[in-house]
């Protein structure tokens, strides 16, 4: 089974000092970042959905083992809430193809306010083909119920587990990916803090857990503030050694 930790984004001024030499240019971050990760989340994409040819580039500058993943667009999981999702699914799968080799998981996140619906997710789901890997992060409690999990099982997509204020941490495996995205130990805001050891020790523990159930594990930390996010997920990887 294969274990991946990384961290959601990578082009970060303020880790500067942290990952990055001081007055490193953005566009060497990168280059950098992948000499000190194996994988990582693409957050942008939420914002802009990235064209065609930078997932080839992508493809060309990634070195061999490395593993991207991307976060679905908020035109579809935000504005239209996976409502009539045709157009945005089949560029999405064009854009996922040229990834290639390089590819681990679109990351679809829905609102906090986005209630229940298994009719919706599973059309959305049923849209893209079966060898794009899908991990949901579903914020709302209406949907921690078996029978979403369920569904996601049927359509082969990964629960995403959930660390962060606010939001249910629901451990559950529903792929033969297991997901995890860590928002910071902050009980009253996202994104904020650093995880301790304690905290770490325990995801190591939940990691090897899944890993000896038969799954592939990746794990983003997304608390960047203060480079908290480098600096948890190198420790992290230090536990799992």
């Amino acid at each position: 089974m294969t274990v991946r930790i990384g961290t959601s984004g990578w082009s970060y001024d303020h880790w500067d000092g942290v990952l990055y030499r001081p007055g490193l240019p953005a566009r060497e971050r990168l280059a950098r970042y992948v000499e000190a990760f194996d994988t990582v989340e693409l957050n942008a994409s939420f914002y802009r959905w990235p064209r065609e040819p930078a997932f080839a580039s992508w493809n060309r500058r990634l070195p061999g083992g490395f593993t991207m993943s991307v976060k679905a667009p908020r035109g579809l999981t935000h504005a239209r809430r996976l409502y009539a999702p045709e157009v945005w699914s089949e560029r999405i799968a064009r854009c996922w193809h040229e990834l290639r080799d390089h590819r681990e998981a679109l990351l679809v996140q829905l609102r906090p306010d986005a209630e229940r619906d298994d009719a919706r997710l599973d059309w959305f789901l049923g849209t893209l083909p079966p060898w794009v890997q899908v991990a949901v992060e579903l914020r709302h409690p209406s949907w921690q119920t078996d029978a979403v999990f369920d569904l996601l099982a049927r359509h082969g997509a990964a629960y995403c587990v959930v660390s962060g204020a606010d939001i249910p941490c629901v451990l559950r495996a529903t792929s033969r990916l297991v997901y995890v995205r860590l928002h910071g130990p902050d009980h009253d805001h996202l994104y904020a803090g650093s995880y301790s050891d304690d905290d770490l020790r325990w995801w190591a523990d939940r990691v090897r857990e899944w890993e000896g159930g038969g799954h592939d594990v990746v794990a983003y930390f997304n608390n960047d503030g203060d480079g908290n996010a480098v600096r948890n997920a190198w420790r992290l990887r230090e536990l799992l050694v």
